[in-house]
């Protein structure tokens, strides 16, 4: 399941590997801070973006990512756009695109946590060794996200039956998210209840 938030001013998105687990929301007053295109095009790109979240929350995700490319031609190193354009690709389950498109964002900003964390669910079952590295630089990048990362490390380690680093990301988690424990798989719930 994924979900989409868009609040004023902020926008984001969140790949949940379960209903109730969410990610961050970046703020956008960074992106024109960081562009070196002329302020009409802060403004053209600005409504594109927009545009492309709301195609995609109507699950236009085909017009979506035309609308990212657009403001990738104004503003080639548009992060925001780049992670869109992932999210975009993913929803329509073109990972390798995805995985693309997040690796690019990436190139611009090494600690963008979104991408960071889009990714390695990405590669979470096909590479998790590659997966737990880009969630572990997610927490480093945006401490808010430990409880999710700690939780998916978890799943991870729990995959590969290595119980007891599942067990204490499990806890880890649970520890800062006290929330998290109705998603910790029934098995480790109890060894989480014992201390």
């Amino acid at each position: 399941m994924k979900h989409r938030p868009l609040l004023a001013g902020l926008f984001g998105a969140a790949v949940l590997a379960t209903g109730a687990i969410s990610w961050a929301v970046a703020t956008r007053s960074d992106m024109f801070a960081e562009s070196k295109a002329p302020a009409p095009a802060y403004q053209e790109a600005d409504s594109l973006l927009r545009k492309g979240i709301q195609q995609d929350r109507n699950h236009d995700h085909a017009g979506a990512a035309h609308s990212y490319a657009r403001v990738l031609e104004l503003q080639p190193q548009n992060k925001y756009a780049w992670y869109d354009l992932g999210y975009a690709a993913e929803e329509v389950g073109n990972t390798d695109d995805a995985r693309r498109a997040y690796e690019r964002a990436l190139t611009i900003d090494p600690a963008f946590s979104p991408a960071l964390y889009n990714e390695a669910l990405l590669l979470k079952k096909s590479k998790p060794d590659q997966a737990m590295a880009l969630l572990e630089r997610a927490m480093t990048a945006d401490p808010k996200s430990a409880a999710t990362a700690h939780y998916h490390i978890g799943l991870i380690w729990s995959r590969k039956g290595r119980d007891r680093q599942a067990v204490t990301e499990f806890r880890q988690a649970v520890a800062i998210n006290p929330s998290l424990l109705s998603e910790v798989p029934r098995t480790y719930r109890e060894s989480l209840s014992k201390h």
